[in-house]
C-alpha cells in the first residue's frame, strides 16, 4: 500500500483493534486431538523364538525421514547394483511419484500464502454518470491508480489448519515417493535375480540336452551294429526332442524377464544388454531379533500415518466455519476526473476497511461437511491400521517362508547328491549292458529334475529375502546401511 500522511480516526480503527483482540483469542481454540499410533508387536515371531517378546508393545510412529539404506548392495553383485542406480534415475513410475510431490509442494506453498498479506496494484479509467454521482447526470471520466493490500484474520484458525493439511499431504507424497522407489528397487531386484536363476536352469538344461544327444548318437550306432533295438533310438529321439522344447520355453521366458527388467530400469525393451553368466549374488541373512519397530519406516506405513494426521486437521477447518471471518483490507492511491492531475497530491485517496462475516443460515451445509470430515477421519483411521497390520502379515510371511525355504534346500541338496549318484551309476551300467535304458532315462529324468528343484528353491530364498527387506520398509539395520 502506498505510504499515506493522514492518519484514520480513532473510531475507524475501533473495528480493527476489536478484530485482533478476537483473533488473538482464537489461537486458544483446541486443536483436535491426534490419533494415536497402531500398537505393534515389539518383535516379529518369525525371527527366532527367544527373541519374541511376550507382551511387548510399541507405538508404531512414522519415521519416513529414515535413510532406507543401500540394502541391494548386501547381495554383492556389481551388475544388480548398476541395474538399480539406473532405475532410481530413468524409472517412469518414479518419476510420476516424484512428479506428484512437487505438486503437493506447490500446494502447500500456496496455502501458506493465504495466511499471508496480499498486495496488488490496479489503475484504471471509467465514463460514468447518475444520480449516485457527485456531477449527477452528467458523464465524467474518473481515472484511478493505486495499490490494493487485504489480509484475512485467521480468527479460527482455519487457514493454519489448511497449512498444516497442505503439508501433511506434501508428507505423505514424500513417503508415497519413497514407497515408489523401494518398490521399484525390490522388483529390479527380484526380475535381475529370477533372470540369472532362468539363465542357471537354462544351462542345467542345455548340458543335460548334450548328454541326451551323445546316448542318441552311441544308441543309434549299436543300432546300426544290431546291439539295440529301433525302440531305443525312438525313445532316446523323444528326450531329446522333448529337452529341446524346454529350452525353448526356457529362452522364452528368459526374454520376457530381460524386457521386464528393461521396462524397470526405463528402457526400451531388447536395448538392455545383460551378459550370461553365473549369478555372482550372494544371498543375505536376515539377523534374528529384527525389531518390530523398523515397520515405522515401511514408506506405505508413513503415508498412511500422515493422511490421518491431514484429515484431522480438516476436520478442525470443517469445525472452524462455525467461526466469523475478518477480513481487513486497504487502498491507498489517487483518483482524478483529469488524466492529467491523476498523479498530484491533491488527487490522493486512500480506504480502511474491516469486514465481518458469520453465515447465520445455510441449511445445514457445515454441519454436513464437519460429519463428511469425520467420516473422512474414520476412514483414514481405518486405512492406517490395515496398512500396519498388512505390513506385519507381509513381514511374517517371508520370514516363516525364508526359514522353511532354508531347511527344504538343505533337503534337496541330499536329494541331489543322492540322483547324481544314481545316474551316473546307471549310465555306467547301461553301457555295459547291465541295466534297461527306460532305467538310465528314469534315472537321468531324476537328476535333472532333482537339480532343478534345489535351483528353485535356491531363487526363491533370494526373491524371499527381496520381498522382506521391502515388506521392512528397506534395510533391517537401524542405520540403514547395508548388513
Amino acid at each position: 500500500m502506498q505510504a499515506i500522511k493522514t492518519f484514520p480516526s480513532k473510531a475507524l480503527l475501533t473495528p480493527l483493534l476489536a478484530a485482533l483482540v478476537l483473533a488473538g483469542c482464537a489461537s486458544a481454540l483446541p486443536m483436535p486431538a491426534e490419533h494415536a499410533g497402531v500398537a505393534v508387536p515389539a518383535d516379529f515371531s518369525g525371527t527366532s523364538a527367544a527373541a519374541a517378546s511376550a507382551g511387548a508393545a510399541s507405538a508404531a510412529a512414522a519415521t519416513e525421514a529414515q535413510p532406507r539404506g543401500a540394502w541391494w548392495l548386501a547381495f554383492g553383485d556389481a551388475q544388480l547394483t548398476a541395474l538399480v542406480e539406473r532405475a532410481g534415475d530413468a524409472n517412469t513410475d518414479i518419476q510420476q511419484a516424484a512428479a506428484r510431490l512437487a505438486e503437493a509442494r506447490a500446494l502447500l506453498r500456496s496455502a501458506d500464502a493465504q495466511r499471508l498479506p496480499q498486495l496488488g496494484a490496479s489503475a484504471g479509467v471509467a465514463r460514468q454518470a447518475g444520480a449516485q454521482f457527485a456531477n449527477g447526470a452528467s458523464p465524467a471520466t474518473l481515472g484511478t491508480a493505486g495499490l490494493n493490500l487485504s489480509y484475512e484474520v485467521d480468527l479460527s484458525g482455519r487457514l493454519s489448519r489448511a497449512s498444516e493439511a497442505a503439508l501433511l499431504d506434501a508428507q505423505a507424497r514424500a513417503a508415497l515417493l519413497q514407497s515408489t522407489r523401494l518398490m521399484v528397487q525390490a522388483d529390479v531386484a527380484q526380475t535381475y535375480l529370477q533372470l540369472r536363476a532362468v539363465q542357471a536352469e537354462r544351462a542345467l538344461v542345455a548340458q543335460s540336452l548334450d548328454i541326451y544327444r551323445d546316448s542318441l548318437r552311441l544308441t543309434t550306432r549299436r543300432a546300426q551294429a544290431g546291439d539295440a533295438a529301433e525302440l531305443d533310438v525312438a525313445r532316446m529321439q523323444t528326450e531329446v526332442s522333448a529337452t529341446e522344447s524346454e529350452l525353448l520355453a526356457l529362452d522364452r521366458q528368459q526374454a520376457a524377464l530381460a524386457h521386464a527388467l528393461a521396462l524397470l530400469a526405463g528402457d526400451i525393451a531388447g536395448r538392455l544388454e545383460l551378459p550370461e553368466g553365473a549369478a555372482q549374488a550372494t544371498l543375505p541373512v536376515i539377523p534374528a531379533g529384527v525389531p518390530a519397530a523398523v515397520l515405522a519406516r515401511r514408506p506405505d506405513v508413513a503415508a498412511a500415518q500422515a493422511t490421518v494426521q491431514a484429515e484431522l486437521a480438516r476436520v478442525g477447518i470443517a469445525q472452524a466455519a462455525w467461526f466469523p471471518d475478518i477480513a481487513l483490507t486497504a487502498q491507498g492511491g489517487y483518483a482524478s476526473p483529469e488524466l492529467g492531475d491523476l498523479l498530484r497530491w491533491s488527487a490522493r485517496s486512500w480506504g480502511l476497511n474491516a469486514l465481518l462475516s458469520l453465515p447465520l443460515f445455510d441449511g445445514g451445509r457445515r454441519a454436513a461437511q464437519e460429519e463428511g470430515a469425520k467420516a473422512r477421519l474414520e476412514a483414514a483411521v481405518a486405512a492406517q491400521r490395515g496398512q500396519v497390520l498388512t505390513a506385519l502379515r507381509d513381514v511374517e510371511d517371508q520370514l516363516s517362508a525364508l526359514r522353511l525355504l532354508a531347511a527344504q534346500s538343505e533337503v534337496l541338496e541330499q536329494s541331489v547328491r543322492s540322483a547324481e549318484r544314481a545316474s551316473h551309476l546307471s549310465d555306467v551300467r547301461w553301457r555295459n549292458g547291465y541295466v534297461s535304458q527306460l532305467e538310465l532315462l528314469d534315472a537321468r529324468r531324476n537328476a535333472l529334475r532333482q537339480r532343478r528343484n534345489a535351483l528353485q528353491v535356491r531363487t526363491a530364498q533370494y526373491t524371499g529375502t527381496v520381498m522382506l527387506i521391502r515388506a521392512l520398509g528397506g534395510s533391517w539395520e537401524q542405520s540403514g546401511a547395508p548388513a
